[in-house]
């Protein structure tokens, strides 16, 4: 159904010489709990990068990153509401996608499907179908294709009310977080 997405990566060599380092296909990461959506985790570290470097891939356990550490993803977003097989084992399915996504879940909001916050700054942009971005108090923005969001640590949710599945390619940059009575007007 989703199909794998080529990533190319480069580095350099001794001399400081750029070259391609690894050319392969990520396949993506699908889950029952969320029929018909595909997560692709192509690149991340988490530390701030120092060049030259040979293009290894560096620690990115979770699945967001941590500050100063960076996630590059493409999210297909099915349309509808998701809901799960009746039959489905939630806590097994559960238990598969923590080790696929490490720490997704936990940022997820019980209660409100996909409601989530991370800390760290989101460079989203849509490639293909529409998609609502959902903010607190039900505020919504309807995206469309080449439509870009800059997430800026906010509570969120993607919601897919067309008809075709939604692809967005996002960058996050882990931020710290400080407490709300310290936010600059």
């Amino acid at each position: 159904m989703h199909k794998s997405i080529r990533r190319v990566v480069t580095g350099h060599d001794t001399a400081g010489r750029a070259r391609v380092v690894d050319d392969r296909a990520v396949e993506p990461i699908t889950s029952e709990l969320m029929p018909g959506c595909a997560a692709y985790r192509l690149w991340g570290r988490d530390e701030r990068p120092t060049f030259p470097d040979d293009g290894s891939p560096r620690s990115a356990e979770a699945y967001y990153p941590p500050p100063d550490g960076s996630r590059f993803m493409v999210n297909t977003i099915a349309p509808g509401e998701l809901v799960p097989s009746p039959d489905l084992d939630q806590a097994a399915a559960l238990n598969e996608l923590e080790k696929l996504m490490p720490g997704a879940m936990a940022a997820m909001e019980p209660g409100s499907a996909g409601t989530h916050t991370t800390d760290s700054i989101d460079y989203v942009l849509v490639i293909s179908g529409e998609i609502t971005l959902e903010l607190d108090d039900g505020e919504q923005r309807l995206l469309r294709e080449g439509d870009v969001v800059v997430q800026n640590g906010t509570r969120h949710a993607w919601r897919n009310h067309g008809t075709e599945p939604c692809m967005i390619v996002g960058v996050a940059i882990g931020a710290d977080r400080t407490p709300p009575d310290r936010v600059p007007d």
